[in-house]
């Protein structure tokens, strides 16, 4: 899937800025780090998480969660300033599950619940994995254009469906991304650099697999368009599909068992997870 909430507009709500709270606290975050005179690494082992979690915080990549606010202030001597954000981010996290449109309200929710999770992108990076400057860039030259609210808007509600990445137990994951994409640099050079190194960050999950599917293979099952598999906890598989202003949310067995073969078929054809990393991390060096 590309990802492509914006295909549809929405109906009218509040603009909150979540976004902009994400990114100055990332900012905060890395000011008072310094000034305590930690590396990401050391404030990683005081907050009982990973390295890579605290880089993608600093950067604004991930959102940072009420619990690792808690343990980094004083780790920070930060005098309360991050303990005194916590209720801010618990309400914003909390809008971000109810402000989706209505159109795609139902595929959040399944998404954010799902114990499975793959994806499928011909157009773009998936919008669970895009950073913040390529998701602007693909919400800024979308056709016809959005005002600056209605960007903002849209960006904080992408940002927001990546607190899965915080989840425990951790979902299965996978992605399939076409060479074309990767070879897109929306946004520009410095962003779509960005959006590399978010990309092998991601790879090297556990509970991740990215794959390259490349451009010199001879047959394609998925011609379509973009898609995604997801399995609900404790029920059958279902698949999502969006072009245009016609999202579906498919749940009939036969046609999710059509896609589901349709996925299996691409992920034979594309690189392996180790090749695929290799090969983005090419694409990174050439930049």
């Amino acid at each position: 899937m590309s990802g492509n909430e914006e295909e549809r507009p929405e109906r009218p709500s509040e603009v909150d800025g979540t976004a902009h709270l994400f990114n100055a606290l990332g900012k905060i975050i890395k000011v008072l780090r310094k000034n305590a005179g930690l590396s990401q690494a050391e404030l990683a082992a005081v907050t009982h998480c990973s390295e890579d979690l605290v880089s993608s915080v600093e950067r604004g990549v991930r959102t940072p969660q009420p619990d690792f606010l808690i343990r980094a202030d004083p780790a920070l001597e930060a005098d309360g300033v991050l303990v005194a954000a916590v209720d801010d981010v618990r309400a914003a996290l909390a809008r971000a599950r109810v402000r989706h449109p209505d159109w795609f309200r139902d595929f959040a929710k399944e998404e954010a619940d799902a114990v499975a999770l793959h994806y499928y992108a011909p157009q773009a990076v998936p919008g669970i994995l895009q950073t913040p400057a390529y998701a602007e860039a693909v919400f800024r030259y979308r056709r016809p254009l959005y005002d600056a609210a209605t960007i903002e808007k849209r960006l904080a509600d992408r940002l927001a469906r990546q607190v899965i990445f915080e989840k425990w137990p951790a979902p299965t994951m996978s992605f399939v991304i076409e060479e074309s994409v990767l070879r897109r640099p929306l946004g520009g050079r410095d962003a779509f650099r960005e959006q590399l190194l978010r990309l092998i960050e991601v790879a090297k999950l556990r509970n991740v697999t990215l794959q390259v599917l490349p451009l010199d293979r001879e047959e394609h099952p998925a011609l379509g368009g973009a898609f995604t598999l997801l399995t609900p906890k404790g029920r059958r598989e279902v698949a999502y599909t969006e072009s245009y202003d016609y999202p579906r949310l498919i749940t009939d067995p036969e046609e999710v068992r059509m896609y589901t073969e349709r996925y299996g078929i691409i992920r034979a054809q594309a690189l392996t997870p180790r090749e695929s990393l290799e090969w983005i991390e090419k694409m990174l060096g050439e930049l």
